[in-house]
């Protein structure tokens, strides 16, 4: 015991002075790199967006707890709240994905030799595995779901892949240590799609709907006889265990909903024609063109997520006018059919929203970096901000049966929020914050700027910490970008700088020290004035401090 608070010490002399009087108190901060010493957050003074249509503004959202705790202008905040300033920043409900396969990693494609007997496949082969779960291959840490939380997407319904019956998808949170931790829903929808197989039966979209028929009455029977059975066993037969007829049996009685991937009108018309002739529940999924289906949809009553996926916007080349003296009638036509087919699948959001159908939005085969631009390019073909703002939140906390607790910022519900610097539509705003569970995410702003021609940063520096105690470290070139180290009157020993960038006039660099076996970080960010800079320094946890640098003239 003597010899670790001996090492706590050694530990805490390596601090700047000025960091000490933080120790024991709330955090007051919003930059928080290592776990905070609270579950309690207040952004203040924000302008908070709680549903589609209304505005607070220089109101406050406390999350407490991993649910919202509350919201408005005159909120009370809580001594232990980890305070961000909410200044010139927007919160929204967190989005919600309806179908994707974020965290669910894709499995290699299998080459050799084809089956032997190709008309009967094992359900592997063919794409049948709806017993499977897709909870056996999420993974919170897969870096797909960083990068649809980091566009404000907090929760997803995720399914495996597969073939025409994936199998079994959960609506999970796009946050958590693990999957158990991660899982909403578990079981929410089986999922299936038009696709057929590869090289053996189905391997066609009618062969597809054949067998999802099949499969369908065979399920029924199966079910029928194993009622039978349990009423009256005597002289029948014991029921064959059969997982994937199994599957089918809660979609029979209707208390699970099977989700169908159906992108244009003529799948769409061959899901309602298999749901009519089945009775099966059906929700459907990453429509990209079906506009021509709206009626249809309405009259059903169906619920539908449409796809954030949209045909790259192919500019014209300009027109040489010697080699197009002469018109060409053909492809003017040509043209004019491709435009107004990309106008239909780019204004379908519009279409829908204008006929009264209530839809949620899919990433499932968008890029995660076309998502933002695209929602901007139906905005411009007539969708309202508020329109593509109800599909990424209430309308698909509706659809996922999750409306009491998301898809609006309300007491009580679920503490998942998107927290921008602009307004989220606006080309130049930045996603600076994403609470998924009531944790926090933080993400820096990517400084795209070069580093300043004018400025020399290369030699060695005088910083001045908050303790007024003093360092050194010099910055040298290295390749395309630069390199250093830091001397202290703390330590014999050169410490080497990490991540060392500059960014326009904007300097950052980070150095660790070990002490007691303990490893104690520090980020240092500041501004360069010609030979001088000032910023802020930050340790571990802690608030930062204020430091100031001097460059030596002669080194």
């Amino acid at each position: 015991m003597k010899k670790l608070m001996q090492l706590c010490c050694l530990a805490l002399l390596f601090l700047p002075a000025s960091l000490f009087a933080q120790f024991g108190q709330p955090m007051q901060q919003e930059e928080k790199p290592l776990a905070p010493v609270s579950g309690t957050y207040a952004i203040v003074n924000a302008t908070i967006i709680p549903a589609p249509g209304k505005k607070i503004e220089q109101g406050t959202v406390v999350i407490k707890d991993g649910l919202i705790q509350a919201v408005g202008k005159n909120v009370t905040i809580p001594a232990e709240a980890i305070r961000i300033k909410g200044d010139s920043l927007f919160v929204y409900a967190g989005f919600i994905d309806g179908l994707s396969r974020a965290g669910v990693p894709k499995p290699k494609e299998e080459t050799g030799p084809r089956p032997r007997d190709p008309g009967n496949p094992t359900p592997e082969q063919a794409g049948i595995t709806p017993n499977a779960d897709v909870r056996s291959v999420f993974s919170p840490g897969e870096k797909s779901v960083d990068d649809m939380r980091a566009l404000g997407f907090t929760v997803a319904h995720v399914v495996p892949y597969g073939g025409m019956l994936p199998g079994m998808g959960a609506v999970v949170n796009l946050g958590g240590k693990n999957v158990d931790q991660a899982v909403l829903v578990p079981k929410a929808y089986l999922f299936s799609e038009l696709t057929p197989a590869q090289r053996v039966y189905p391997n066609t979209v009618i062969g597809v709907i054949a067998k999802w028929r099949e499969l369908y009455k065979q399920a029924v029977l199966s079910k029928n006889y194993e009622s039978v059975y349990a009423s009256n066993r005597s002289g029948l037969n014991r029921p064959a265990n059969d997982r994937i007829l199994e599957s089918f049996y809660p979609v029979i009685d209707r208390k699970t909903t099977v989700m169908f991937e159906a992108d244009r009108y003529l799948d769409i018309h061959r899901v309602f024609a298999l749901q009519k002739e089945t009775g099966f529940n059906v929700v459907l999924a990453d429509i990209k063109d079906g506009a021509d289906a709206i009626n249809k949809i309405k009259a059903a009553n169906t619920k539908v997520f449409l796809s954030l996926d949209l045909p790259e916007d192919k500019k014209e080349e300009k027109k040489d006018d010697k080699k197009d003296e002469k018109s060409n009638p053909e492809k003017e036509a040509l043209l004019k059919r491709r435009a107004e087919a990309m106008s239909r699948i780019v204004n379908q959001s519009k279409m829908f929203a204008s006929a009264g159908v209530p839809f949620g939005y899919a990433s499932f085969t968008a890029k995660t970096s076309d998502i933002k631009a695209n929602l901007r390019r139906m905005i411009a073909g007539g969708l309202t901000e508020d329109q593509a703002l109800a599909a990424l939140t209430i309308n698909g906390a509706q659809i996922l049966g999750l409306a009491d607790r998301l898809g609006t910022i309300d007491p009580g519900k679920m503490g998942n929020l998107v927290v921008t610097d602009k307004p989220y539509f606006n080309e130049k705003s930045n996603v600076r914050y994403v609470f998924v569970d009531g944790i926090m995410f933080k993400y820096d702003v990517k400084d795209t700027r070069k580093p300043d021609a004018t400025l020399n940063i290369t030699g060695t520096w005088t910083v001045v910490n908050a303790d007024k105690s003093e360092d050194k470290i010099t910055l040298r070139k290295e390749g395309n970008g630069f390199a250093g180290s830091m001397t202290t009157a703390r330590q014999s020993d050169a410490l080497p700088l990490e991540n060392v960038t500059l960014n326009g006039n904007k300097l950052k660099y980070s150095y660790t020290i070990q002490a007691g076996g303990q490893s104690l970080k520090t980020d240092v960010e500041v501004t360069v004035e010609g030979d001088s800079f000032k910023g802020n320094a930050t340790t571990g946890s802690a608030s930062p401090t204020p430091v100031t640098g001097k460059k030596d003239p002669n080194k």
